[in-house]
C-alpha cells in the first residue's frame, strides 16, 4: 500500500522548524525600563567617556566604563567558530582555555539547504562565544557569490539572495538566543578581495535591492540582528563606513535598525563624515587607539561643533542598547564550550552538506564486504582546515581528518594504505613564500600510483585548502591547484575503481574529472567532525543530500562578471554590468551550459516528483500562493531531498531572469514512501524594485511556478495569474 507522509507526521521540514526557532529567539529589549536606564547612563557619562565607547581599545575590544559598570564590547572573529584569544600584534595569547568547536564553512552550511541547521549553527556558536566572554560574534557572513574566484567564497553562503536570507535569519536568531549579538557582514557589495579596501562599486539600484541587499534586510527585519559590519569598499564613490545612503537612509531609516554599525577592521576613513553618516563604532587592530578617527579626532570635532552631541548620544545609545541585549541583559546564560551537542551539530551540517556529483558505476555507497584494501591518496586526506590563510580561524579542540574518519569506521575491516600524492603547502607571504601550485612532484605521484595499483579501490582527496582559498586575495584561476589533475589522471589510469573527493569552499574547474571519472564527491572545510561525516557518507550510513549553493562554470569566461569584463575593475572602479543576472540567473537566462548548475546534487536513492497543484489560479498582490506536490522515494535508501520552487515570467515589461528561487524545503522520505510537500510564496515576493517610484511593484500577469531538483532539472510546473 502506498504511504503518503503528511508534513505533520514524519517530515523534517523548514516550516515547523521556523515557528519553533522563532519562539526560542531572544527578542530585543524594548521595554520602557531599559530605555530609562539607557537614558540615565547617557546623562551620567562625560563627553570623554562617550567618545571612549565609540572606538577600539584592543584588537577585539571597545569601550567599557568601569565606574558605571558598563562592560566592554568584546567581539570575536567568526564565522568558523570562536577564534583563539590574541594579544597586540595578532600573536597568540597562549592560553589553554580558548580552544573551541570548528564549525563548517559558510558555503558548506548553504549546501545543506537546511535553515534548521543554520539555527543550530548559530545557537551553538553563540553558546561558545558566551562561554568565552564575547558579546559580539562577527558572523554570519553572506555576501553574494558574484565571482567564483573571490577568496572569501568559502566563508559566504551562496549566489542566491533568497537562500542567503533564509539561512542568515536563522543563524542570527541562533547566535542571539545566547545573548550574544550577531554581526552580519559585510554591508554591502563586498564581492571580491582584490583592492577590497579601495574599489568603488557602481551597481544599479534595482540590482542592489534585488540581489545584494535582501539577506541583510531579512537579517535586520526578520532576524532582528543587533549589529552590522560596514564593508571595506566604496559604493557609488562613498566608503561603506560613511555611506549615508546605506547606513542612515536604508539601514536605520527604511529597515528601522536599532543596533550599532561596526566598521570592518581599519575600514574607517574619516571622522566627521563617518560620524554624521551612520557609523557607530570604529574598530581596528593597530594601536595607539587614541589616534583613531573616532577617538581624539572625534572629541575635537564635537568641541568644534562639527559633530553634534545629538549624534554622539545616538551612537552611545546604540552601543548601550546592544549591551542591554547581551552582557547587561537579564538571565544571562553561562554558555557552553566544546560539548557533545556542538559536535553533533557540526556532524549533522557536514553530513548534509556533502554533494554527490557523479556515481555512474554505483561504487557508492561502498560495498565493504567485497573490499579488502583501499588506497587513500592526497594531501587533503590528512590536511586540517581549522586554521590557514589570512583571516579567521579556530584553535580547534579536535578535527577529524578524512583519513582518520575512514580509519575510525574501517580500520579493523579494511586495509587502508595512505599516499600523500602532492604537497598542499601554499604560503604567499613571509620570507620564504611558496606559491607554486603547477609543478607535480614525481616521487609523490609515483608513490600514489604504486599504492593505487596494490589496492582494490582508490579514494583521491584533492581540491583547495584554507591557505589557497583565503581572505585578502582572490584566486587567479579556477584550475585545481598543486598539480592535482596530473595525480588524478595517474591514479585513475592504474585503478579503475577510483573515487574522487574534491574538497573546497568555492567552484573549481573539474571538467576533465567529470568527463573521465565515474565517481565524484564534493566536500567542504567541514569542521571538527569532517572525517567522520565524510566516511559515513561514503559508507552509506548517511545518504548524501547536499545541493550546490552556486554554479560551477564550465569556463571562467562563462561567469557573468568575467563575460561582461566587469571584474576585477579598472582604475579602482567596478561596474556591475551583469545587473540582476548573477549566478544561475545568468546561465539559465543566457542558455549557457554550466559544469554543474545551482541546486545540483545526487542521492543514493531516487525521487519522483508529481502532482504539482495550487488551490486556485488567480491571486491578488496581498495573497499567498500555496503549491503542493508529491515526492516519492523510488529507491531502496531513505533520503533527504531539497525541493526547490522557482518562478519565471515570460512576458514582462522589465528585464527578468529566466527563473528565480522563491521557496524550498528539505524533506526526509523513507524508501518507497511518498511525501506531500507544501511550499508557500507570498505574492509580494514576486515584486521587482521599480527605480522610478523607489518602491517594490508586483507586475500583473502570468507567472510560471517550477518545482525541481535544481535550477536546470525542473520536474513539475504550473501557471498562475496575478491580478
Amino acid at each position: 500500500m502506498k504511504a503518503i507522509l503528511s508534513f505533520g507526521c514524519a517530515l523534517m521540514i523548514f516550516g515547523v522548524f521556523q515557528s519553533n526557532a522563532q519562539s526560542k529567539n531572544k527578542k530585543p529589549v524594548n521595554d520602557k525600563s531599559v530605555e530609562a536606564k539607557i537614558q540615565t547612563l547617557i546623562k551620567q557619562l562625560t563627553l570623554e567617556e562617550k567618545i571612549s565607547m565609540l572606538h577600539a581599545n584592543g584588537i577585539f575590544s571597545a569601550g567599557g566604563i568601569q565606574r558605571l559598570n558598563i562592560p566592554q564590547i568584546m567581539t570575536d572573529d567568526g564565522p568558523l567558530g570562536v577564534r583563539e584569544d590574541v594579544k597586540e600584534g595578532w600573536g597568540s595569547a597562549n592560553l589553554t582555555t580558548d580552544s573551541a568547536t570548528f564549525f563548517p564553512n559558510g558555503s558548506a552550511l548553504a549546501a545543506t539547504w537546511n535553515p534548521e541547521l543554520a539555527y543550530r549553527y548559530g545557537h551553538d556558536m553563540g553558546e561558545e562565544a558566551r562561554a568565552r566572554g564575547k558579546n559580539v560574534m562577527l558572523a554570519p557572513a553572506f555576501n553574494i557569490c558574484r565571482v567564483p574566484l573571490c577568496g572569501r567564497t568559502y566563508e559566504y553562503y551562496s549566489e542566491d539572495p533568497f537562500l542567503n536570507a533564509r539561512l542568515a535569519v536563522q543563524s542570527v536568531k541562533g547566535i542571539q538566543s545566547q545573548h550574544v549579538a550577531a554581526c552580519v557582514k559585510h554591508y554591502a557589495v563586498n564581492n571580491q578581495e582584490i583592492e577590497r579596501g579601495r574599489i568603488d562599486v557602481d551597481v544599479d539600484e534595482r540590482t542592489l535591492r534585488e540581489i545584494y541587499l535582501p539577506a541583510f534586510k531579512a537579517s535586520v527585519m526578520e532576524g532582528n540582528a543587533w549589529t552590522i559590519m560596514s564593508a571595506y569598499n566604496k559604493l557609488r564613490g562613498v566608503y561603506c563606513s560613511e555611506n549615508d545612503y546605506l547606513l542612515d537612509q536604508v539601514l536605520k531609516g527604511e529597515w528601522k535598525f536599532k543596533g550599532m554599525v561596526i566598521s570592518d577592521w581599519g575600514g574607517t576613513h574619516s571622522t566627521i563624515n563617518a560620524a554624521n553618516d551612520g557609523l557607530d563604532l570604529e574598530m581596528g587592530s593597530r594601536p595607539p587607539y587614541n589616534t583613531y578617527f573616532f577617538a581624539d579626532k572625534l572629541l575635537d570635532s564635537v568641541k568644534a561643533g562639527k559633530v553634534s552631541m545629538k549624534v554622539i548620544d545616538e551612537k552611545v545609545h546604540r552601543v548601550l542598547w546592544v549591551l542591554f541585549n547581551t552582557d547587561m541583559s537579564a538571565n544571562l546564560p553561562a554558555g557552553k564550550l566544546n560539548t557533545p551537542e556542538h559536535s553533533k551539530t557540526v556532524y549533522d551540517i557536514a553530513s548534509e552538506s556533502i554533494v554527490l556529483l557523479k556515481n555512474d558505476k554505483n561504487l557508492l555507497p561502498l560495498n565493504i564486504p567485497g573490499i579488502k584494501s583501499i588506497a587513500v591518496i592526497g594531501d587533503n586526506a590528512t590536511h586540517t582546515f581549522h586554521l590557514g590563510g589570512f583571516g579567521a580561524g579556530v584553535k580547534a579542540r579536535y578535527e577529524v581528518t578524512a583519513l582518520q574518519g575512514l580509519q575510525n569506521r574501517l580500520g579493523n575491516t579494511v586495509d587502508l594504505k595512505y599516499a600523500r600524492g602532492y604537497s598542499g603547502v601554499y604560503q604567499p607571504y613571509g620570507k620564504n613564500p611558496r606559491t607554486e601550485t603547477a609543478k607535480p612532484d614525481p616521487a609523490l605521484i609515483a608513490e600514489a600510483v604504486a599504492t593505487a595499483k596494490s589496492t582494490d579501490m582508490a579514494i583521491l582527496f584533492i581540491g583547495g585548502n584554507r591557505d589557497y582559498e583565503s581572505e585578502s586575495r582572490d584566486r587567479k584561476t579556477l584550475d585545481l591547484p598543486f598539480s592535482e589533475q596530473v595525480l588524478v589522471d595517474s591514479v585513475t589510469a592504474v585503478n579503475p575503481n577510483t573515487i574522487v573527493v574534491v574538497v573546497g569552499g568555492a567552484p573549481y574547474d573539474i571538467g576533465k574529472i567529470k568527463k573521465n571519472n565515474h565517481t565524484i564527491v564534493w566536500s567542504w572545510y567541514n569542521g571538527s567532525e569532517n572525517g567522520n561525516a565524510l566516511a559515513d557518507v561514503l559508507l552509506g550510513k548517511i545518504n548524501p543530500s547536499g545541493k550546490l549553493p552556486f554554479t560551477f562554470p564550465a569556463s571562467i569566461k562563462d561567469s557573468p562578471a568575467i563575460a561582461m569584463d566587469a571584474y576585477p575593475g579598472q582604475n579602482l572602479h567596478e561596474d556591475y554590468k551583469e545587473g540582476i543576472l548573477v549566478g544561475y540567473r545568468w546561465f539559465d537566462t543566457k542558455k549557457i551550459e554550466p559544469l554543474y548548475c545551482f541546486g545540483y546534487g545526487l542521492s543514493y536513492t531516487s525521487f519522483k516528483y508529481s502532482g504539482l497543484t495550487i488551490a486556485k489560479k488567480m491571486f491578488k498582490p496581498t495573497e499567498t500562493i500555496t503549491a503542493t506536490l508529491k515526492i516519492k522515494n523510488t529507491g531502496k535508501y531513505a533520503g533527504k531531498e531539497a525541493v526547490q520552487l522557482y518562478i519565471g515570467k515570460a512576458e514582462s515589461k522589465i528585464k527578468r531572469a529566466d527563473k528565480e528561487l522563491k521557496a524550498f524545503k528539505k524533506v526526509n522520505i523513507p524508501a518507497g514512501q511518498t511525501a506531500t510537500v507544501t511550499l508557500a510564496i507570498p505574492v509580494k515576493d514576486l515584486a521587482y524594485y521599480d527605480v522610478d517610484s523607489h518602491s517594490w511593484k508586483v507586475e500583473p500577469g502570468e507567472y510560471k511556478l517550477m518545482a525541481g531538483t535544481s535550477s536546470r532539472d525542473i520536474k513539475q510546473s504550473v501557471v498562475v495569474t496575478v491580478l
